[in-house]
């Protein structure tokens, strides 16, 4: 087995063990060659190969730093909360803004309400590890939150779980998945530039009647995120 890919299982090991941490630095070329007692070309391809895998990021000023763990979520009927949750991940919300308003006909069709029914529009930042990871902007029918704090509801729990809480029986779903550059506020909001790839989610949520449960538009960081689709044959 070539040096080069000793070294690399090994670090392969300490990152999926945890012993390395995403941001954690590795030494640099020269300290592993002096630790390892192989020459520069040997670790530099060592790392070279974990670079091409993902699991190291080269950045400036800093050296080789272990990567951010992408999440992947499988194309079901949950909600990112309860995703993060299954995978180990720390989620987190922020709730941006919570508004009550009167449904326009555009929004009153999708829910299946009539034009000027009261409507719930929330928007939240949800974060994984600590790390700003999604926007989040879902629209439902007032009366599924009626009398709730709804911004302290939504602190600790994903909006699917608080409306199956109050008796939402989700049955299907239409999804569009789609991609595009973050807006200023967007940028501003995950911390990142106007230049950064997001993955955008377009759902709409029925029971088993075929009735609207909510409405949501969401935009994930591309570098952080992807979904996962299983396929078979018929």
């Amino acid at each position: 087995m070539p040096l080069y890919f000793q070294i690399a299982e090994n670090l392969r090991a300490a990152v999926a063990d945890g012993r390395l941490l995403p941001g954690d630095r590795l030494d640099n070329e020269l300290e592993l060659c002096g630790r390892l007692g192989v020459s520069r070309p040997t670790v530099r391809q060592a790392i070279q190969t974990l670079v091409q895998e993902g699991l190291v990021v080269r950045r400036r000023g800093m050296g080789s730093v272990v990567a951010a763990r992408p999440i992947q979520r499988p194309l079901a009927l949950t909600s990112l909360y309860d995703d993060l949750v299954t995978a180990g991940r720390r989620p987190s919300t922020t709730v941006l803004a919570i508004d009550q308003l009167a449904a326009d006909e555009v929004t009153a069709a999708a829910l299946g309400l009539e034009p000027g029914s009261s409507v719930i529009r929330v928007d939240r930042l949800r974060s994984a590890g600590g790390r700003p990871l999604a926007l989040m902007h879902n629209e439902l029918d007032a009366s599924w939150v009626q009398d709730l704090d709804l911004e302290a509801a939504l602190s600790d729990q994903g909006l699917y779980g608080l409306l199956r809480h109050r008796g939402a029986v989700f049955h299907s779903a239409e999804q569009v998945i789609g991609a595009r550059r973050a807006d200023p506020r967007e940028a501003r909001l995950l911390g990142v530039s106007r230049t950064t790839t997001l993955l955008t989610m377009e759902r709409m949520a029925y029971d088993h009647e075929g009735r609207t449960i909510e409405r949501g538009r969401h935009a994930y960081l591309a570098d952080r995120y992807s979904f996962r689709v299983t396929l078979g044959l018929h």
